[in-house]
């Protein structure tokens, strides 16, 4: 498990950068002309910044499993990267397509998030008080 969840975050990671490149340097452009155009760039940058803090919540998931973290740091790890397909995709979607529907996904990406987030305490919690 822990081999996995390294290669999604990196593989996440990656993703995060590209694409926030992109939307920094080839999206600005093609979305100018567009009345909804700071909005869907606003969408993008948020969708990115969550991909990448994410990718980064992957690798301590990670970590959280190799040192004895058990299920809730597999469930961590496996929240944050449906997270990231539910809510950072949707919100990707929505600056490419204008389809403001798809939002109705984002919150459920968000949900399961806060649900990782809340692995990670459960996980620090079980590793007990002289793996600090």
């Amino acid at each position: 498990m822990t081999r996995i969840f390294i290669v999604l975050s990196g593989l996440l990671g990656f993703v995060a950068v590209a694409l926030g490149a992109f939307g920094a340097h080839g999206l600005r452009s093609r979305l100018e002309s567009l009345p909804d155009s700071a909005k869907r760039l606003e969408w993008w940058n948020t969708a990115a910044h969550y991909n990448l803090t994410h990718a980064i919540a992957i690798a301590f998931a990670a970590w959280l499993v190799h040192r004895g973290g058990g299920a809730p740091g597999a469930i961590a790890g496996w929240s944050f990267t449906a997270g990231i397909a539910l809510f950072s995709g949707s919100l990707y979607a929505m600056a490419l397509t204008g389809a403001t529907k798809l939002g109705a996904i984002t919150p459920f990406g968000g949900l399961l998030l806060l649900l990782g987030w809340a692995a990670v305490v459960v996980a620090g919690l079980r590793l007990g008080t002289g793996d600090g």
